[in-house]
């Protein structure tokens, strides 16, 4: 099923790689809505984000994405980046099935 004609071409390799980049994001859609129900249950990191400014004081949903302090949104920013570049990817495709990392 391709009802935009993104693979209209035929190219089997380019449809690969659009399956196993949605199984990726899948997959990392659903640890957020899971990070987001743990908070919303009331469950937070122990400890404090930043000199003063709790876990648990930011609160949850969209709006605490917001009150992260900079240089913390800088430091999960790096993490996802190095994650995407060195570790969730399937370079040499001899991985037992697609999203296998």
């Amino acid at each position: 099923f391709d009802p935009l004609g993104l693979v209209a071409d035929g190219d089997q390799e380019k449809f690969d790689r659009l399956r196993y980049v949605e199984i990726k994001h899948g997959r990392i859609c659903m640890l957020g809505v899971v990070g987001y129900l743990v908070n919303k249950a009331g469950i937070y990191l122990p400890g404090d984000i930043s000199y003063g400014t709790s876990f648990e004081s930011l609160g949850s949903g969209w709006d605490a994405s917001f009150a992260v302090p900079v240089a913390g949104a800088l430091q999960v920013l790096a993490f996802v980046g190095a994650l995407e570049l060195a570790f969730m990817k399937d370079a040499t495709g001899e991985n037992e099935f697609v999203g296998d990392f």
